[in-house]
């Protein structure tokens, strides 16, 4: 961007690196998403919304900024950035597309499962090896081509949310797996380069799947068998065109592998925090909505009539609450963030719930608030505030931790301990 253009990206950060204590790298990280998410990405939002378009442009203009390689390991030539670090330059995404902020996620998370939180794991010598140099024939793919790599999760039953094994399966065969199953509400579908798809490795054909032999596999999209269905027309988030992927008897070699087999397992077990990197694009949306109201209300929204709304006392009141919800969510969240970790302590895994819930939930009541203080004229198309709304809806929805079961996971973790039950 050139100097011009910088002077016009006036947004201050959503965590100021002083206040809130942040790294260099975070401070520098938040730094470029945040000029790239105002300058560049906001402008193009509205389209993708309207035409459930995936964000190309914003995808080349993230590589050219070095944000697809952020959780590539430093050794492999990426940022090297951990959950925190990435997480907070995802949330100044969010404020300006929450589709490109959430499929970025998928995107992220491929290289940030693959390069820290396996590095945090237990594995010998010789599998560490190997994953070693699989991972970085997937890094160079990212960095020297800006491949995109989706990570469709959903199959419509209890696999996402870590109740059942996944029902996409993969069958050893020579040199590779053969794969079989379709995946829903797969973000990016039709747009990625490679599927980071979670099978379940079938080691006999009598053997009951097992979540324990899950394997985390790249699949070509060009690959013989790999096909998206259905159409995409939903209330929100429709830039991620997230439609069905369909996996028919594909060939993916050895090598493909995102993480060694049983690796998956032990992540979702040990290192719980990994399921919260949807939430960055939710606080995002929250901040988004609440800048928009205080801009509307002082009469300073691009292409909205420049009338001052500021003076009456509803309006202050109304802005008041909302600066307590954001204030709250946001610090609830940094907490969870700074304490993310492996084998967390049954509070810190508490903490991590209610963040989740707290940031879903929120985001919308945001929105709600947004709407109902800047009244009919703000929900106009042409500005942002109705769909941060139904972008918003979306968030207490996603699996694996929805809502509904983060409410369960507190009300029983606060409840029993560990192999408690209430048998006599």
């Amino acid at each position: 961007m050139n100097k011009e253009a910088l002077e016009q990206c006036t947004d201050s950060p959503m965590f100021a690196p002083d206040s809130w204590g942040l790294t260099d790298q975070e401070r520098d990280l938040t730094t470029v998403a945040r000029e790239l998410g105002q300058c560049k990405i906001a402008g193009r939002a509205g389209r993708y919304d309207r035409d459930a378009e995936f964000p190309m442009e914003n995808y080349r203009d993230m590589h050219a900024a070095g944000l697809l390689g952020i959780c590539i390991p430093h050794a492999d030539g990426g940022q090297g950035a951990p959950l925190k670090a990435y997480a907070l330059a995802a949330a100044e995404i969010g404020r300006y597309c929450g589709s490109t902020a959430l499929t970025w996620n998928m995107h992220v998370s491929s290289c940030l499962w693959s390069g820290a939180l396996s590095d945090d794991l237990d594995m010998d010598d010789e599998v560490r090896d190997r994953h070693h140099r699989n991972r970085a024939v997937h890094y160079r793919r990212i960095l020297d081509d800006g491949a995109i790599y989706a990570q469709p999760f959903s199959e419509g039953g209890a696999a996402a949310a870590g109740a059942v094994a996944f029902g996409t399966t993969a069958s050893r065969t020579d040199g590779g797996w053969r794969v079989n199953g379709q995946k829903i509400f797969a973000s990016l579908a039709g747009s990625a380069d490679f599927y980071g798809a979670l099978c379940t490795e079938l080691k006999q054909e009598d053997d009951r799947p097992s979540r324990r032999n899950t394997l985390y596999l790249a699949i070509p999209a060009d690959a013989d068998g790999v096909s998206v269905t259905g159409d995409w027309d939903p209330l929100g988030m429709r830039g991620t065109v997230s439609r069905t992927l369909l996996f028919e008897d594909v060939f993916v070699p050895e090598g493909s592998e995102l993480m060694p087999a049983g690796v998956y397992y032990q992540a979702a077990s040990q290192w719980p925090h990994m399921f919260l990197t949807l939430t960055p694009t939710y606080l995002g949306l929250a901040q988004a909505a609440y800048d928009f109201t205080v801009r509307y209300l002082r009469g300073e929204v691009p292409g909205a009539a420049p009338v001052k709304r500021r003076m009456y006392p509803t309006k202050q009141l109304a802005v008041a609450q909302m600066r307590v919800m954001l204030e709250q969510t946001k610090s609830i969240w940094f907490q969870v963030m700074s304490e993310a970790r492996r084998n967390p302590s049954k509070e810190q895994l508490l903490r991590a719930y209610v963040a989740q819930y707290s940031v879903m939930e929120n985001a919308n009541e945001l929105a709600q608030l947004a709407i109902r203080t800047c009244g009919g004229q703000a929900m106009l198309k042409n500005l942002p505030l109705e769909r941060i709304y139904r972008d918003s809806r979306c968030g207490s929805l996603m699996l694996p931790w929805t809502a509904e079961l983060c409410l369960d996971k507190l009300g029983r973790g606060a409840l029993y301990e560990s192999g408690e039950t209430d048998d006599p």
